[in-house]
């Protein structure tokens, strides 16, 4: 036998990870550029330093604080309000979507997503034994509502993940899609991914306010984007109370740490300011956005903290003369597209001009 004894399928693939390199304008894991105040990371050391004090015991494994107050913040999108019953959380939304795939997925069982779509979702399928199925996007993003609730039927997942906005393209789902799904699969779960949801456009609603009319629905969120906490390691998601009874079956003993815990309360205690910065990043969106379309460049539509962007007969090439002019940017999505994320206005006109000249040197 091969040494170690890997399980096959696994042999030979690459961890999951976006380069890390030390570049001085990094634009390509989407985080917020925006770091807390001094006020809110003083607030957060200290409610950790409290945390610490107890470390000797195990922490709330329910987690009702926490729940409870997330459960508030979610409820602002919603006019018919969250409990904390409604409400499950993990380290990072990464997490939440491996847990929701342990105890709704495995062997004989079906997850579904739509191309291109967040290329972690396949390794939660492959991790878990469940078969994972692949539908297309049309050319503009979006979904065809037909044809994807057919495929539903004919394929009874009992995960279906829907992020909106979508990543890699930014493309968010219209409520109808949402409700059109959910009643197709009625005898699994639709999991919406909202990581990016706080930077939706206005008049783009959530899919929060449906979840009193689907019990099928679960609708999942991050601190690691908006609130500008990545490094925090916080998702959550909203779901039917059954779904998160469900989800405690699977979960690891205590997985969200005292730490963790605290931190996150505090973060979300700081809220206004944390998300102060959401409106400058969309307005530098829609900016960009445009500016990308006015060098003749195709751009998808983003209701996220990013812009797909293309195409390019050698988009490695377009990545790699960013990278030489000190831009980091991410090759993912279709071939022939580039994703940059939002960074702060300076960024931004840094990633511009170093694009118009790897522009000017690519063009024949």
């Amino acid at each position: 036998m091969t040494w170690p004894p890997l399980r096959e399928e696994l042999r030979g693939i690459e961890p999951y990870g976006a380069p890390q390199l030390d570049v001085p304008v990094q634009l390509n894991v989407n985080e917020n550029p925006y770091g807390p105040s001094l006020a809110c990371a003083a607030d957060i050391a200290t409610a950790v330093a409290g945390a610490a004090t107890t470390l000797n015991r195990y922490p709330d494994r329910e987690f009702v604080e926490l729940r409870t107050a997330l459960a508030a913040y979610l409820s602002t999108d919603t006019p018919h309000g969250v409990t904390a019953e409604q409400v499950w959380a993990a380290n990072g939304s990464n997490e939440v979507m491996l847990q929701l795939l342990q105890a709704f997925g495995g062997p004989g069982r079906v997850a579904l997503s739509f191309a291109p779509t967040y290329s972690m979702y396949p390794e939660y399928a492959r991790d878990t034994v469940t078969e994972w199925v692949l539908g297309r996007r049309e050319s503009d993003f979006s979904l065809d509502l037909a044809r994807a609730r057919d495929l539903v039927k004919e394929r009874q997942p009992s995960v279906v993940l829907l992020p909106s906005p979508n990543n890699p393209t930014g493309t968010a789902l219209p409520p109808e899609a949402v409700a059109t799904l959910c009643e197709a699969a009625q005898d699994g779960i639709v999991v919406v991914d909202e990581a990016y949801g706080e930077f939706r456009r206005t008049g783009v609603p959530s899919a929060v306010e449906l979840l009193p009319e689907h019990r099928n629905l679960v609708v999942s969120r991050t601190m690691s984007k908006a609130f500008a906490a990545a490094g925090l390691r916080l998702g959550y998601l909203a779901a039917d109370p059954a779904i998160c009874d469900a989800i405690r079956v699977v979960r690891l003993p205590y997985h969200l740490s005292a730490v963790t815990q605290a931190a996150a309360l505090a973060a979300l205690r700081h809220a206004p300011e944390l998300l102060g910065k959401v409106d400058e990043l969309r307005a530098e969106r829609d900016a960009s956005v445009d500016w990308l379309r006015t060098r003749g460049l195709q751009v998808a539509d983003s209701d996220a903290n990013f812009a797909l962007f293309g195409t390019f007969a050698d988009r490695h090439a377009v990545w790699q003369g960013l990278l030489d002019r000190g831009v980091l940017i991410r090759e993912t999505g279709p071939d022939g597209w580039l994703r940059v994320s939002i960074g702060t206005a300076d960024e931004m006109m840094a990633f511009k001009q170093a694009l118009t000249e790897v522009l000017e040197e690519e063009a024949p």
